[in-house]
């Protein structure tokens, strides 16, 4: 059944790539991002940094491109080291986002980055800081869209353990401070 539904999926990733405006950051594939601009529409966030998120900002919103991990992963039986092979793939695509945040031609105005997750324990040493959304509604949207994703990464699915997606957020100065060779 999952690797039907994994087939299925492949057919219309292509199609979901191109309807939601995701760009790929890294022509060789070894980022694990996707991204868009985006104008953020939440409650102000003030980041540890100091940055100030508010409505309207412009943000680069990451995708992790779940279909190509997925597939990657799907021969690991333990959930801890898939959870490391995904840390350790997204610290190789954080200096490659941090390059194509500032080679953009908006980077003036972009503020910072946002993701939506359930993988958010973990994130601080990426230099992310999570925050639950307040919209009751968007939370049970999210829980609900992640259904598929849980189903084929998880060997003991449950709808009654489906973990709470946070906002990934970080500051574009953070990241390149970061991230960036200097």
């Amino acid at each position: 059944m999952r690797s039907c539904f994994l087939s299925i999926w492949s057919v219309i990733d292509p199609f979901y790539y191109f309807f939601s405006r995701l760009t790929l950051i890294d022509r060789s594939q070894s980022s694990i991002f996707r991204v868009r601009l985006t104008r953020y529409k939440g409650i102000d966030v003030v980041l540890s940094d100091g940055t100030m998120i508010r409505k309207n900002d412009v943000l680069i919103k990451i995708h992790l491109h779940n279909i190509k991990l997925i597939k990657e992963l799907r021969n690991i039986a333990s959930a801890v080291r898939r959870g490391i092979l995904i840390y350790q793939k997204t610290c190789i695509s954080m200096p490659i986002l941090a390059e194509y945040i500032q080679n953009h031609r908006k980077a003036d105005q972009i503020k910072g980055i946002i993701g939506i997750t359930t993988l958010h324990k973990g994130v601080e040493r990426l230099g992310f800081e999570a925050v639950e959304p307040a919209n009751r509604f968007y939370r049970m949207f999210k829980k609900l869209t992640q259904i598929p994703i849980l189903y084929l990464t998880s060997t003991q699915f449950s709808f009654r353990k489906i973990p709470p997606s946070h906002y990934l957020f970080i500051s574009k100065e953070k990241l390149f401070n970061s991230y960036l060779q200097k």
